[in-house]
């Protein structure tokens, strides 16, 4: 049982009689066209594959090892080991330098001359304080008395004097300048006011008029007519041209995929053939007369060979352990005519017990788990 809903079936508009007459035609010679263009195209993709497979790709990577050769190894090498050992010997050298003596004169010099700027400092700060909170203290505050004083008075004059400005600014200069506004500005402005309103009304008016009369002779003359050709003349043109592209479009893609099973035929073909004119009878001198030659050739000829190379190596290699032999031998009896014999060293305990009491997979020496 299927559980998955199949697809709904795709709704086909009407085609009319134009359509079924286009279609037919469009598409043979189309599929004529196509033809030759898919099977060069196919010949085109089998052969970039097959340079990219023999040539491009090595030859990349060919290009890569030659470029990490060339430009990368060398910086790697000379970064880690020019660069990174002369840092380190710099940082060394600064740190020697310059950092120790810097912690030296920190530690041993500017350190006791801070803490003795420090007390200095908080001696003159006793000092000052002292002199504020006992002399400079009573002396502020006697002469903030006299300033408040001297402050009341001038402030009851300047009251006064404000009080007399503010009445003559108030009748000689308020009161007539609101009576001017009152009685002649105003009137004037509303006057002016109405004028402009009016004014502006009129404009409208005009430019209304002007307007509608401007967009009915556009509409007339543009419009009308515009509407006219696209609706009778466009619109019918532009859905034959459209049903024209569907129908050379739809031929392009039928024919394209016929074209390419034609082309897949015809390049099976060819491999077909290409096999059975050169790849199987290869395949059949190789392991029919190639094969049973080269093994002849193997049993007859190189493993006798091989067996030969190795009796004589071997013959050759015992001549020169006998020969290293025999020289090791008379250099020591020149040694011994010469220098006499060596001193015996003395014999030296040894760690392993002898005799009987040699130590034995099946037994222990130590004293706790001696038999």
């Amino acid at each position: 049982m299927d559980l998955e809903k199949p697809p709904p079936p795709q709704r086909r508009e009407p085609e009319g009689c134009l359509v079924v007459a286009i279609r037919l035609p469009v598409r043979i010679v189309v599929l004529v066209l196509v033809v030759p263009v898919r099977m060069a195209w196919d010949a085109l993709v089998v052969a970039g594959r097959f340079l990219n497979d023999t040539v491009l790709r090595p030859l990349g990577r060919a290009l890569l090892w030659l470029g990490r050769a060339v430009f990368v190894w060398p910086f790697v090498a000379l970064w880690r080991y020019l660069v990174v050992p002369l840092a380190k010997g710099l940082a060394w050298l600064g740190h020697v330098l310059f950092v120790v003596p810097a912690v030296w004169l920190y530690r041993y010099v500017l350190t006791p001359l801070g803490h003795a700027c420090a007390w200095l400092a908080r001696g003159i700060g006793s000092g000052l304080g002292w002199l504020y909170a006992r002399v400079l203290t009573p002396i502020g505050h006697a002469v903030m008395w006299v300033l408040r004083g001297l402050g009341a008075v001038l402030a009851a004059i300047g009251l006064g004097i404000f009080g007399v400005v503010a009445w003559l600014v108030r009748y000689l200069l308020v009161v007539p300048a609101l009576w001017v506004y009152e009685w002649i500005l105003a009137p004037v402005g509303r006057a002016i006011a109405w004028c402009a309103r009016g004014l502006v009304w009129l404009v409208s008016t005009i430019a209304t008029g002007i307007g509608i009369a401007l967009y009915w002779t556009a509409r007339v003359l543009f419009v009308l007519p515009a509407l006219g050709l696209y609706r009778w003349v466009l619109a019918p043109v532009g859905r034959v041209i459209a049903v024209i592209g569907r129908e050379v479009w739809d031929a392009l893609g039928h024919a394209w995929r016929v074209a390419g099973r034609i082309s897949l035929a015809f390049g099976r073909f060819l491999a077909h053939l290409f096999r059975w004119t050169f790849v199987e009878p290869v395949r059949w001198v190789y392991r029919s007369v190639l094969t049973p030659i080269g093994h002849v050739v193997r049993d007859a000829v190189l493993r006798p060979a091989a067996e030969a190379a190795r009796s004589v190596g071997r013959a050759t290699r015992q001549a020169l352990t006998a020969a290293r032999e025999s020289v090791r031998q008379a250099r020591a009896d020149f040694r011994r005519m010469l220098l006499g014999e060596p001193e015996k060293r003395e014999a030296v305990a040894a760690r392993e017990p002898r005799g009987r009491e040699t130590r034995t997979l099946g037994s222990s020496t130590t004293a706790l788990t001696k038999d």
